[in-house]
């Protein structure tokens, strides 16, 4: 049986190089086979998963030898963090070797949803010429705040002030004082909710965050602002987000995560026909570059657990 079970994907040179001369079973999709995933971590000590493989109940009953997770990214509401404290099992996040990554797709999506020039390509190869309507905005000048001011807003803010804008962030745990802050103005949550342009949730999923972005805080948004959410699915409010698109109070959103992942069929529908919104599969994390940075890492925090 496999000492070290990898359950979603990884960068496979790292696997083979990492754990060369160990008992490893890497199967990109055995998160989507729980009784074989169950079956195979009977006798292993290490675990990898990215976001999908739940790291709780039946899987832990079934882990009794486990000693640590590696975990292919930075969110942990996938793991009972409780459980493995008691049964003194590691998790280990891959801690900042995807922060570029997310800081390039939040960027990316304000510029998109600010210009709104990009989303037109059918209806020009169709021989329509919509310029008039394609009169976006520049992002210079304009504001962007961040929900949440850890390493991954860090380096969000860093580029957005590059492009000339002024950024705004709220992180209660984060002292007033601490020089993390910079040159970005620390404000509550509301204020920053009507003045930003631009806003971008950098929170973890917790009892406090899920659907911090409700309907009263997105009435609460500036006329004519856009929402990113690369950080976790339960954060926003779906269906009220799908209906302030709608209404047309909020000029565009895009989402990487979702309350249910995989998105199915039936949950998207709320979104079909919104031409002002950005949906992609939980990506915004996972570059060619990063993908070998954070196996690197969670190889080395695996490997250093188990000695």
């Amino acid at each position: 049986m496999a000492d070290i079970v990898i359950s979603e994907f990884m960068d496979k040179n790292t696997v083979e190089r990492a754990f060369d001369g160990r008992d490893v079973l890497f199967d990109p999709y055995l998160v989507d086979r729980p009784e074989d995933l169950h079956a195979a971590l009977a006798d292993a000590r290490a675990l990898i998963v990215r976001n999908r493989t739940q790291v709780r109940g039946r899987l832990l009953e079934a882990a009794q030898r486990l000693q640590v997770v590696g975990r292919l990214g930075v969110g942990l509401d996938n793991i009972d963090l409780q459980a493995c404290r008691e049964r003194g099992i590691a998790v280990c996040p891959a801690s900042g070797a995807n922060d570029q990554s997310v800081a390039e797709y939040v960027i990316t999506a304000v510029l998109m949803l600010l210009r709104g020039a990009w989303l037109s390509s059918r209806q020009v190869a169709a021989g329509d010429w919509p310029r008039g309507a394609l009169i976006g905005r520049e992002v210079a000048g304009k504001c962007l705040g961040l929900v949440g001011y850890g390493a991954i807003a860090r380096e969000t803010a860093r580029r957005a002030a590059a492009l000339g804008m002024a950024v705004v962030a709220c992180d209660p745990y984060l002292p007033a004082g601490d020089p993390a802050w910079g040159t970005t103005q620390n404000l509550q949550l509301e204020p920053l909710l009507q003045r930003a342009d631009a806003v971008s949730l950098h929170v973890p999923l917790t009892d406090q965050t899920r659907h911090i972005i409700d309907a009263r805080a997105l009435a609460a948004m500036k006329p004519g602002a856009v929402l990113i959410n690369a950080a976790r699915g339960g954060i926003v409010d779906e269906a009220a987000l799908a209906a302030a698109l709608q209404e047309g109070g909020l000029a565009g959103a895009a989402l990487d995560v979702f309350e249910n992942e995989p998105l199915s069929a039936g949950q998207g529908a709320r979104f079909e026909g919104l031409a002002n919104v950005l949906l992609t599969p939980h990506i915004a994390g996972v570059t060619e570059e990063s993908n070998v940075r954070v196996s690197r890492l969670t190889a080395e925090n695996v490997l250093a657990h188990l000695g």
